[in-house]
């Protein structure tokens, strides 16, 4: 009978794929998709879907593929 050798991979970590930020106009929190394929640092505006305020998204992938989102007014 063949033994099968146990081989340990290394996992590549799990990227999130959405986050949240609170809306600095009506206060409430709102979830954004996430693409890391956009790179490790990101900028861009959007509207709150809640208040139509424009945001400025800032967000950061660590090297855990956790994301940090800040948001404010534009």
């Amino acid at each position: 009978m063949a033994r099968r050798r146990s081989r340990s991979r290394r996992r590549r970590p799990e990227v999130a794929t959405e986050a949240t930020y609170v809306c600095d106009s009506c206060g409430e929190e709102i979830v954004v998709p996430l693409d890391i394929t956009a790179g490790e640092r990101q900028e861009y505006v959007e509207d709150c879907p809640v208040c139509c305020h424009p945001m400025v998204l800032r967000i950061e992938f660590d090297d855990t593929g956790d994301a940090t989102v800040d948001g404010e007014h534009e």
